[in-house]
């Protein structure tokens, strides 16, 4: 089986990359830039082309093949700073690719969604697929809009999609100061001897799911997940923003380091709590997540500090 991971040079995208791979399907990769660190140690074909480029996507695209979409231009910060930047760096490329997919005729297509945006104020936690979606970022309405788009195909052309909305990734890899990812600003803050910003009291609930367990969760998707699907990816557990504070804490602690929390006002665009509902994925292939947010936050906690030690 072939299997193309658009992103796949990515946070999300190079784990996933390598759970393929170790299924044994043949795997290439498409990213924006050349090859670096996180596929020159995979076993993989590496294509670099814009999902953007219909002409470049008609070309790697083949029969038959698997398709897995992990691509995107924005983050949920900078989306407010300019909307139609948002949309028009995301929609028409995605659209493009559907298109592109069914002219084709590949095997499955996935798209990789986002359940920490798609949803919005939630009306019962944990959010379940069924839950009504009102967005309050433009990332989310953008990300929403391609999730329609992609059901629409399956409905009205019979392309082979499925939807999968993972709830907040993280892991070692992750980067701070990108506007995305508490944790990992966290660690940075506390590293740097820097005060942790949070808005409003608690700040957010959270549902936080390891990178490696969004990745072995899109792997079910696409082996076991039915066409015209949507299926989230989380783990039903919410943490505050203090809740990861406490976890943090000693570890801090025991390395000479302190914490520092400013509280700023909250803001209106900040969702109070997001947490998925995975029961879907779970009873269609069995996929659980795996890594607790304590044994992660500890291997974040540890490569960071050995990170910063070195520099």
């Amino acid at each position: 089986m072939k299997t193309i991971v658009i992103g796949g040079a990515g946070f999300i995208g190079s784990l996933v990359s390598q759970a393929l791979i170790a299924s044994g399907r043949e795997v290439t990769v498409v990213g924006r830039r050349p090859p670096g660190a996180h596929t020159d140690a995979l076993a993989c074909a590496y294509r670099c082309a814009d999902l953007g480029n219909r002409a470049q996507m008609r070309e790697i695209l083949e029969p038959g093949c698997e398709v897995i979409d992990l691509a995107y231009a924005t983050v949920p910060k900078t989306s407010y700073g300019d909307p139609v930047f948002d949309l028009l760096a995301n929609l028409p490329g995605s659209v493009g690719l559907l298109e592109e997919a069914m002219a084709v005729g590949v095997r499955r297509l996935l798209l990789v969604s986002s359940g920490g945006t798609v949803y919005g104020p939630p009306c019962t936690l944990p959010i379940p697929e069924s839950h009504p979606t009102a967005p309050v970022s433009p990332y989310g309405i953008t990300k929403l809009t391609i999730d329609h788009y992609a059901l629409m195909f399956h409905h009205t052309r019979d392309l082979p999609v499925v939807v999968v909305r993972p709830a907040n990734a993280y892991g070692v890899q992750q980067r701070s100061r990108t506007g995305q990812g508490f944790l990992a600003a966290a660690i940075d803050a506390i590293l740097s001897r820097r005060e942790i910003e949070i808005y409003g009291d608690a700040g957010t609930i959270r549902d936080y799911i390891h990178v490696s367990d969004v990745a072995s969760g899109i792997l079910a998707a696409l082996d076991f997940g039915k066409d015209g699907e949507i299926y989230n990816l989380g783990t039903g557990i919410g943490a505050s923003n203090l809740d990861v504070i406490a976890l943090l804490r000693p570890l801090a602690e025991a390395a000479g380091h302190t914490i520092q929390v400013r509280h700023l006002p909250s803001r209106r665009f900040d969702v109070e709590a997001n947490v998925l509902d995975a029961r879907k994925l779970c009873s269609a292939s069995g996929w659980r997540p795996d890594v607790s947010l304590q044994r992660g936050l500890s291997e974040m906690w540890d490569h960071a500090l050995m990170a910063s030690s070195t520099i």
